[in-house]
């Protein structure tokens, strides 16, 4: 066996070893959601192999972390239960999705009652990608600003709102966000993250 093979074997066992420590301590539901659906590893950034630097996390939430699909802030209300969770890694992920969802009002109330002591604190800060200089663009490549308006250039399907924004749906005076992947603004009555290459400037 070749030294590249024997690493590899080597980290996949770390990997698989990590999976089994973060199942048993989950009970194998979702350390965020409980939901037990399609449990994956989320390392923690800045992520480490380590179990106590990752969570057991659900296929919803894996996908809204790692930003492959829009932030639904009702599915987030889970982090009213798991946001008290022993578990520090747990914690911080909590601290940091409620640092995201804090303009919708009610994550705000759950950061006042939040405590995290120094250590944590510059842990959970640390992960937050400083993204204020990087623009927030369109599916054209165009900068958007507060304000604008915007056109939806696909469906997107609103979790946890049972309605799906239609492509052609024109969304007014939006909201930039921290994560400039993502902007806010209100479809059918209803304040929604979307990812801002779903959209178009009117």
């Amino acid at each position: 066996m070749d030294n590249s093979a024997a690493i590899s074997l080597k980290f996949t066992g770390v990997i698989m070893s990590i999976e089994q420590s973060l199942l048993a301590r989950s009970n194998r539901a979702c350390e965020l959601c409980t939901s037990s659906e399609s449990l994956s590893v989320y390392e923690v950034p800045p992520a480490e192999n380590h179990a106590d630097k990752c969570i057991m996390v659900c296929s919803t939430c894996a996908a809204q972390l790692n930003g492959e699909a829009e932030i639904d802030a009702n599915h987030w209300r889970c982090l009213n239960d798991s946001m008290w969770s022993t578990t520090p890694a747990v914690q911080i992920v909590a601290w940091r999705m409620l640092k995201k969802l804090s303009s919708e009002g009610w994550p705000q109330d759950l950061l006042d009652m939040m405590y995290l002591d120094e250590d944590m604190q510059k842990w959970a800060e640390v992960g937050m990608v400083d993204t204020s200089n990087e623009p927030t663009l369109d599916c054209n490549g165009v900068a958007l600003q507060t304000g604008d308006t915007v056109t939806l250039v696909k469906d997107l399907n609103v979790k946890g709102a049972n309605f799906t924004a239609k492509r052609g749906t024109p969304v007014r005076g939006i909201s930039l966000s921290s994560n400039p992947e993502h902007i806010e603004g209100k479809v059918n009555g209803q304040r929604i993250v979307i990812i801002s290459a779903y959209t178009k400037k009117s």
